[in-house]
């Protein structure tokens, strides 16, 4: 016999309530810890423009990181933020994407990655435009800090606008360029080159606070042609240049492609398609452990020229058969 008298019935109660606790705090760990191990990635994005007009680069960049294997909102969340064309909105977008936690931030855009890298040193970033001569690492081959891509200032395809430009308008002496001021590379490479193609370059600043001046003064002055730099800032604006250049009868170069096909007369750059495909291989390398600083930089390799046909007709210009043979893209 034993001299313990039977448990009560609250006792018991509180036995199995207690038993069921440890249950529940013993299922719940591994949960925690498997949704601690099984965060989702977050690749934060700035774009210029807005959605609807989207960057090429953002729309391959997204395909390749599927073709990779990537599924949407189970293995990535691709948390996107566009400027709407305003460039002073781009440092709070970037401290909305940081304050979410992102892993990568995409920077199409010397505004956009200068903003970025400013914001921080830390989390990885990966861009297009002019890495190296901006201070942004320390070499093509050993980035060194936070910031890898592809830099686009590193080759001198720019001076292949004037070659272009010239063949398009034989009687082409003063050019306007629409770049930004502290694009000195860039800058540099054509002022350079110029005298070369028998040309006179004034330029133009791109600056949102300065655009409505620059573009007045293409509208006013009688430049016998207009260079539109290729900094993503301006590209929302090429329908404005299109239609204004229209008026004034300006042949007008592009450094899109995508420009030809907006009633641009001829538009010449990197392929952005391409460029898009290659940043997917920087986010997934950086997701899967490499550092920023360890990658090397690439330059753009492939390019894309695009003529349109009916906009030269409206210029009376007489496009030169080598050089419609030479075009990717011609619009009718």
């Amino acid at each position: 016999m034993t001299d313990l008298a039977p448990a009560s019935r609250c006792d018991r109660m509180r036995r199995r309530a207690f038993i069921a606790a440890l249950g529940c705090a013993a299922a719940a760990w591994p949960l925690a810890a498997r949704a601690q191990q099984t965060k989702i990635p977050r690749v934060g994005v700035i774009w210029i423009g807005s959605p609807e007009r989207e960057s090429v680069v953002l729309g391959s960049l997204r395909k390749a990181l599927a073709d990779q294997g990537y599924i949407f909102g189970r293995d990535l969340v691709f948390d996107e933020r566009y400027a709407e064309g305003k460039e002073e909105r781009i440092p709070t977008l970037i401290a909305e994407l940081l304050a979410v936690g992102i892993d990568v931030l995409v920077t199409p855009g010397t505004s956009a990655t200068v903003a970025a890298h400013q914001a921080t040193t830390t989390v990885p970033i990966v861009s297009v435009g002019p890495i190296v001569d901006e201070g942004l690492a320390a070499s093509l081959a050993r980035p060194g800090g936070n910031v890898t891509g592809i830099d686009n200032q590193a080759n001198d395809y720019r001076v292949k606008w004037l070659e272009l430009l010239g063949a398009m308008a034989p009687k082409l002496r003063l050019v306007a360029v629409l770049s930004e001021p502290d694009e000195t590379p860039a800058v540099i490479r054509l002022k350079e080159a110029a005298p070369r193609f028998g040309l006179t370059l004034t330029f133009l600043s791109a600056r949102p606070q300065d655009l409505e001046s620059s573009l007045a003064a293409v509208a006013a002055s009688s430049f016998d042609g207009l260079i539109v730099n290729d900094n993503p800032s301006l590209l929302p604006q090429v329908p404005r240049i299109v239609a204004l250049v229209a008026e004034s009868r300006t042949p007008t170069l592009y450094g899109f492609s995508v420009a030809a096909r907006q009633g641009g007369l001829i538009g010449y750059s990197a392929n952005f398609f391409e460029i898009g495909r290659r940043l997917a291989y920087y986010v997934d390398r950086i997701l899967k452990g490499a550092k920023p600083g360890d990658i090397p930089i690439e330059q753009p390799t492939a390019f894309v020229l695009a003529i349109n046909l009916k906009t030269a007709k409206a210029l009376g210009l007489d496009i030169p058969p080598t050089l419609l043979a030479a075009a990717d893209e011609v619009i009718e």
